[in-house]
């Protein structure tokens, strides 16, 4: 009996403790936060360049609170708005963008597109992802209104960085970008943009959703001087000492989200500020945007 009662007791502390657990991931997915780095990749002598990087905002009908807290965001005034793609999980997803966004549209930006820009999220098992880099399961119809959100974005003058190259003129800086599509579902074809930077480029930046090493390696290869990705969601649930578990992608775990170098290239991995709405938790991985102020080099 004894035994018996032991038993009972030890699965009641189990549940207790997972749910426990649960509420606090449930709990962590909602608590955004702002992140701020400097990079130093200016010429000589020129005025910060301060830039809003987002990712990974996963919008639905649902996540109204996640909407509200990137509106405000508009209040920072940054010089230059990079987003790097999933800003969907759902079709209805496309007005929460619009509304999201809205205070920031008019600043010049620029954007690709992730995986669930194009093909809507599903249930899925986490521990899959222990064996390598989630894949689509063979669906190749993109389900979303892609083209919707693309006029959405581009509506006060973003740039599509989808396979494709810009130049924006930006407190006096010329802006030289280029981009590509999703390489998580192999929608990249840097060829395309691929060679030397315009001759007038004042700073360099790459743009790519998933940080994978082809991408990286060229992009760096060119001379960009700061890429940008997002994908990896951090890890979404990292272990405090160890770090994330995954990246979802070949990126190593050391370098899941953050400031760190590619070669001679910086290299920034936003930790997105969403999840798939099937798996809404993180843990020691709170959501984020960040705000990199480019800085003069050797100042």
């Amino acid at each position: 009996m004894r035994v018996t009662h032991a038993i009972v007791g030890a699965v009641g502390a189990a549940a207790i403790g997972g749910t426990a657990a649960t509420g606090y991931a449930l709990w962590e997915a909602r608590q955004h936060a702002l992140r701020r780095v400097s990079v130093p990749v200016l010429p000589p002598g020129a005025a910060d360049l301060v830039v809003l990087h987002l990712s990974d905002l996963h919008l639905t009908a649902a996540t109204v609170a996640r909407r509200e807290w990137v509106a405000g965001l508009s209040a920072l005034q940054p010089d230059l708005v990079i987003v790097t793609g999933d800003f969907l999980s759902s079709a209805q997803g496309v007005d929460e963008v619009a509304l999201a966004l809205a205070g920031l549209l008019d600043t010049p930006g620029a954007f690709v597109f992730g995986s669930n820009d194009y093909f809507g999220a599903k249930p899925i098992n986490p521990t899959k992802y222990f064996a390598g880099p989630s894949k689509l399961h063979g669906r190749r119809k993109p389900q979303l209104p892609t083209d919707r959100l693309r006029s959405v974005l581009t509506s006060g003058g973003w740039l599509d960085l989808n396979n494709a190259a810009g130049e924006l003129r930006v407190d006096g800086l010329t802006v030289a970008l280029r981009g590509v599509c999703d390489p998580h579902i192999r929608y990249d074809r840097y060829r395309v943009v691929a060679g030397p930077w315009p001759v007038d480029a004042d700073v360099r930046l790459g743009v790519s959703h998933a940080p994978y090493l082809r991408v990286l390696d060229a992009m760096a290869d060119d001379g960009a001087d700061v890429i940008f990705a997002g994908h990896t969601h951090g890890g979404q649930v990292c272990l405090p000492g160890y770090g994330a578990l995954v990246t979802n992608c070949d990126l190593d775990r050391q370098r899941v989200s953050g400031l760190s170098r590619h070669g001679e290239s910086y290299l920034h991995v936003s930790a997105g500020l969403g999840t798939n709405p099937y798996t809404p938790i993180r843990v020691a991985c709170r959501p984020e945007a960040t705000l990199l102020t480019l800085t003069a080099a050797g100042a």
